[in-house]
């Protein structure tokens, strides 16, 4: 208990959030293809290495999710990532499922719960202090159904529960998908619907909320929506749905970006705390693309280009650091 205790301490700090850098071999891939760069272990390293030893992450990030690849792979320098890591004062962690399984209606669920406690043993060892497991829910006529999301809030408990018990931090990722066409107002619905079941399922499971950190998607309007909702909406409405659905002695809420742009991601996270002051949960960031895009625009792959790469990335983090305290500016997007 106290070494989650401690791990929760180090990871709710005024003006850092969790950087996901836990993007699976096809999905770091994609991300690299976006470069024109070709996705090798080596490749992957060095996108890694880009992020990851940029000086002074440690002022923005307090923890960072980690790929299993990545626990192996070595910093330009030659120290061992999670090392790395926990030199500068960053608390790693590990992203445990194993991806999404399609079920009934276009429908998944999420695997890997199978000897998890036997993983998370592993893990600990590599110096992993907290884990990430990932639910996702479509939003259409007939989804999410109330089986997936029974199913998955279950699940979440579950991954939550042999996580504590191996004195390894939970956060649990409920995300309720950006795609479509559906309003913010169909998204709350969802969302609030969703977050009950969780917190439901964790209640009855007996783990310890206050041990544990939350990454929940925002209430945002479809992609693919005619008249999407502006950032006091999203703001607003998804503060309205936390506060109904989550208890106070939750630590922390890190949201997910979720094919948002780096831009609106930021916006939203600063507009919450313009908005609302004295919020129950320390409300802050971990996102993923959010955060990286603008340092792969940047880097492109090249070595003469990691300083760009790494001067971009930092900008970021420190612009979301800021909306995580309510003091970010869109005028800021222009300065240097």
């Amino acid at each position: 208990m106290n070494e989650l205790k401690q791990t929760i301490k180090d990871m709710v700090v005024a003006g850092k959030g969790i950087l996901a850098a836990d993007e699976s071999v096809s999905t770091a891939a994609k991300r690299l293809a976006s470069i024109n760069v070709e996705s090798t272990e080596e490749t992957r390293r060095q996108y890694r290495n880009l992020i990851l030893t940029a000086s002074g992450i440690e002022r923005y990030l307090c923890g960072v999710i980690l790929y299993e690849e990545t626990l192996k792979q070595k910093t330009d320098a030659g120290v061992l990532f999670p090392k790395h890591l926990s030199n500068i004062g960053v608390v790693p962690g590990i992203k445990v499922d194993q991806g999404l399984v399609d079920i009934d209606n276009g429908e998944q669920c999420t695997k890997g719960l199978d000897v998890l406690g036997n993983r998370l043993e592993e893990y600990k060892k590599s110096g992993c202090r907290f884990a990430k497991w990932r639910a996702v829910y479509s939003i259409s006529e007939k989804t999410p159904s109330t089986a997936i999301i029974q199913r998955n809030s279950e699940d979440l408990a579950k991954y939550a529960k042999i996580c504590q018990e191996h004195g390894i931090v939970p956060i649990v990722e409920p995300e309720v998908l950006i795609d479509g066409a559906h309003s913010i107002g169909k998204c709350q619905e969802v969302t609030e619907k969703v977050l009950k079941a969780v917190f439901d399922s964790l209640k009855k499971g007996n783990i310890a909320v206050d041990l544990s950190i939350l990454k929940p998607s925002m209430v945002l309007s479809g992609k693919q929506a005619g008249n999407r909702a502006g950032v006091q909406e999203v703001a607003r409405r998804t503060i309205e749905t936390l506060k109904k659905t989550i208890p106070s002695e939750l630590p922390s809420i890190n949201f997910l970006s979720g094919g948002q742009s780096p831009e609106e991601a930021t916006a939203h996270l600063n507009a919450m705390h313009t908005l609302y002051r004295n919020l129950p949960w320390y409300v802050s960031f971990s996102y993923a693309r959010a955060l990286q895009e603008p340092a792969l625009k940047a880097w492109k792959g090249k070595a003469e280009n990691l300083e760009a790469g790494q001067k971009a990335f930092l900008r970021r983090a420190k612009l979301n650091s800021l909306a995580s305290m309510g003091r970010y500016s869109e005028d800021m997007e222009k300065e240097a």
